[in-house]
């Protein structure tokens, strides 16, 4: 026991630092070359870099990249690794429920081992590596301890001068390790962890960057991991288009990678069995490589409609449109609501509800209108969960629409909460929400006021050919969706 104590003590970098690249050139040009897009990404690391080459300290702060999967976190950090010249640690959390695991064992015990970040540190050689900390969000703890209190100690710019592991006992300096780590969600991340680490969005991407990295990337990995060369194989532009638009659906390119793969096997199967020297992959015989289309997109209704109002929400595969029908029947005033609803999404309804109810005078509605009459809202799909606060001024506008018998226009969609009073709140999610807009071809998107620097900060690409009205409060929702509406 006391001689594996004393190795790993002894392989241990106590000194040992490898030199940084600073060159901010060649670092911008390793990221551009690995990665289309990820602008805001490549520009912090760029000024992180920057400003360590000002100061000549590692100040190390923790950049935290938040986003959906297959958008490449991963191989973001193993860019910067490259463009920095740094040793490369991956140390996977996923599932990591023992304290131990962070702070290592107690030396008295059979078998005690070290944490993992001094066995990252160990495998690097350097005390001064990249340390990767992929699905930090998906630590638990359990009665052994709290591990994202322990991952703090380690993380925590303050504290991580004398990081004390519990095997090894001697302080460890872990301030010149460049910590990067990854994340589905900040959600389930405690708060004071998440405290210490700076959040960068990695958005889901647009049909037009999913072709980019399609065309510049994914083919050339696939070919070569099939044993083909680019003579053998061709995939045509349009080709590739329908693979991203009628075959995935997701907002990284995962399956899109996936989907490359399959035409890849069936074409090496094809030039062994029939001899052929070149494939020519078109959208014309792409059914024969991957089968009947996997996915259909809702287009735009061809008719305005009463009490079907088009909203916007987000999922964790990009955004999408949902359809939000009321239907109004003899009753006794109650409000039935179908469609699998969260209950964030209910009171929505029920504060749309009491609004419609205190503006319906306005419109020449009977005054025990609502005394005698059921409300039923629907949102189809009904085996799909739905949840969020995003569909109170759609639920509003569905059913005002269908009290008042008005139609709303089929080639608007909305987002955004309602107040009581009908104030319209800001939400999230706005790039996958406009990006599913434009999918189905929807010409005008409300979208609350206070949103208005997301939409600024929004590529022309994802905004182009769109309307983008931005609404304060609820008359002025109304007089946008609704067709001929003078009030």
């Amino acid at each position: 026991m006391i001689r594996t104590y004393l190795d790993t003590v002894l392989e241990l970098p106590w000194k040992k630092m490898s030199r940084d690249k600073n060159d901010i050139k060649n670092a911008e040009l390793i990221l551009n070359t690995d990665h289309y897009g990820l602008e805001k990404v490549k520009e912090r690391i760029l000024e992180y870099l920057a400003v360590r080459t000002l100061t000549q300290k590692s100040l190390g702060p923790i950049l935290c990249l938040v986003g959906p999967p297959g958008t490449g976190k991963t191989s973001i950090a193993r860019s910067v690794a490259r463009a920095l010249n740094k040793s490369y640690v991956r140390i996977s959390l996923g599932g990591v429920r023992d304290e131990a695991e962070i702070r290592g064992h107690r030396k008295t015990y059979v078998g005690a081992m070290p944490g993992r970040i001094v066995d990252g540190l160990r495998q690097a050689g350097v005390s001064n590596p990249l340390m990767l900390l992929d699905e930090i969000d998906k630590v638990s703890s359990d009665y052994k301890g709290d591990t994202s209190s322990a991952l703090l100690e380690a993380l925590d710019g303050e504290q991580n001068v004398k990081f004390r592991d519990h095997y090894v006992e001697i302080p460890i300096d872990l301030s010149q390790v460049l910590f990067i780590a990854t994340a589905n969600t900040t959600q389930t991340i405690p708060g004071p962890l998440l405290d210490c680490m700076e959040i960068i969005e990695v958005n889901s991407y647009t049909e037009n960057e999913k072709f980019h990295i399609a065309r510049d990337y994914l083919v050339g990995k696939q070919l070569e991991r099939n044993g083909l060369t680019a003579e053998q194989l061709k995939l045509t532009d349009h080709a590739l288009e329908k693979i991203i638009h009628n075959y995935t659906r997701e907002a990284g390119v995962r399956n899109l990678e996936r989907r490359i793969g399959d035409i890849c096997r069936k074409a090496a199967r094809e030039f062994l069995e029939n001899g052929k020297k070149t494939i020519r992959v078109t959208e014309s015989n792409l059914g024969k490589y991957l089968g009947q289309e996997k996915v259909t997109f809702e287009d735009a209704n061809e008719a305005d409609e009463i009490g079907i109002v088009r909203g916007l929400a987000w999922t964790s595969v990009g955004g999408d449109t949902l359809q939000i029908e009321v239907n109004v029947m003899p009753g006794k005033g109650n409000l039935q609501m179908t469609g699998q609803m969260g209950d964030v999404m209910k009171e929505s309804a029920q504060t749309a509800l009491s609004y419609v109810r205190s503006i319906c005078p306005d419109y020449q509605v009977a005054d025990d209108y609502f005394e005698t009459h059921d409300i039923h809202l629907h949102i189809p799909e009904g085996a799909v969960p739905k949840d969020g606060p995003s569909a109170g001024i759609t639920m509003a506008t569905a059913m005002l629409s269908a009290v008042t018998g008005t139609p709303v226009s089929a080639r608007v969609a909305m987002t955004g909460e309602i107040t009581l009073r009908g104030r319209v709140l800001p939400i999230g999610g706005l790039k996958e929400k406009i990006l599913a807009a434009r999918t189905a071809h929807i010409e005008k998107v409300l979208v609350p006021d206070k949103n208005r620097p997301d939409i600024a900060q929004l590529s022309k690409e994802i905004t182009k050919g769109l309307t983008i009205c931005f609404v304060k409060s609820m008359p002025e929702v109304l007089k946008e969706a609704f067709t001929g509406d003078d009030h």
